[in-house]
């Protein structure tokens, strides 16, 4: 299915290369989750005009995504870690992610 550049670059990354069947979408759902969550989080509140939109967006939304959101494995901390402790509404700063899109709160140092 792809070409023999992207074979050898499996093969030079070790990984194992795993051929679901075409028009198969529940066989993969790792990559279905991911495709899903992009669509409902990100691409269906933009319109794409041209791939370097897309590109960009793309790359907004991982910059804020992997840090930013919880995690099981981390007890449900992000990758960053989050300060536990009650803030006062005025010691809280809001900060605007993706374009606006998503959001996340900081308390001020004091």
């Amino acid at each position: 299915m792809y070409g023999k550049r992207v074979h050898r670059r499996i093969e030079t990354l070790a990984f194992e290369e795993v051929v679901t069947a075409p028009a198969s979408p529940w066989k993969n759902a790792y990559v279905e989750r991911v495709i899903g969550s992009l669509r409902r989080e990100l691409l269906d509140h933009f319109i794409i005009l041209n791939e370097r939109r897309l590109k960009r967006l793309l790359s907004t939304y991982l910059d804020h995504h992997h840090p930013w959101r919880t995690h099981q494995s981390l007890e449900r901390d992000a990758p960053n870690g989050r300060p536990i402790r009650a803030a006062e509404p005025d010691q809280v700063i809001e900060c605007l992610a993706v374009h606006g899109l998503h959001h996340y709160y900081l308390p001020i140092a004091v």
